[in-house]
């Protein structure tokens, strides 16, 4: 996220009186809404006259997390510092846009779970031989920098003496996770805008922001 994103977010946050949880990462949910005991996730963009940026690899981890978000489109001046107004867009707001990115890449993804089943343990074998035992170092030659030390150590499930390791039917499923992950890379799209045209036809917010919001998304879960 560039500094002026970031600036905008903070600055939707304020306005819209929204809740950051500590440590939040890049891939989490921006911001909560607290409304009647409630915790309500939103997605937190900024929009230009080329329309809405999203992400740089949208694909089926995004539909996942985007299927129940609600979102914040803030409209900003020619200087981009200062916000002018703001859309709201209920899950079911978005879920056209969503449906129809999510339709295009269908197919790639299907290819990439087709791919993942096709892995056997003759693709192990042929790859690093037949053992009983594969080692972390071999594991990691699979699977590269996808997984975290306390990943490799959980996935473990065998050990001689110190070492731990791996059998051959952990060595193809870690084979097949990775060949997922390698093919899915391409069943993504690269920052889809989502269209000022789009958002236009969502409630607009321009006064007492917060209140307003507030009173949308209680109408939203009321009908939902």
């Amino acid at each position: 996220m560039s500094v002026q994103d970031d600036q905008r977010e903070n600055q939707m946050i304020d306005r819209f009186n929204l809740e950051v949880p500590e440590n939040r990462r890049r891939s989490d949910i921006d911001a909560y809404l607290t409304v009647d005991g409630q915790t309500v996730p939103f997605e937190l963009k900024s929009a230009t006259s080329k329309g809405v940026s999203t992400v740089r690899d949208l694909g089926p981890n995004h539909f996942a997390k985007w299927k129940n978000i609600h979102w914040l489109f803030g409209v900003y001046d020619r200087t981009g510092t200062r916000l002018l107004h703001s859309y709201y867009g209920s899950p079911d707001d978005m879920a056209p846009w969503i449906t129809e990115k999510e339709r295009y890449v269908g197919p790639d993804v299907e290819l990439a779970e087709h791919a993942m089943r096709g892995v056997s343990a003759d693709s192990v074998i042929n790859l690093l031989g037949e053992k009983e035992f594969y080692t972390k170092e071999e594991a990691k030659w699979i699977m590269k920098n996808q997984w975290t030390a306390a990943r490799y150590l959980e996935a473990a499930d065998l050990s001689a003496g110190k070492e731990l390791g791996y059998s051959l039917d952990r060595m193809v499923e870690l084979m097949r996770e990775r060949c997922y992950y390698v093919m899915s890379r391409g069943a993504t799209l690269n920052n889809p805008h989502i269209p000022l045209s789009y958002i236009q036809n969502m409630p607009k917010i321009t006064t007492e922001p917060a209140i307003e919001l507030r009173r949308l998304v209680r109408d939203y879960l009321a009908s939902s």
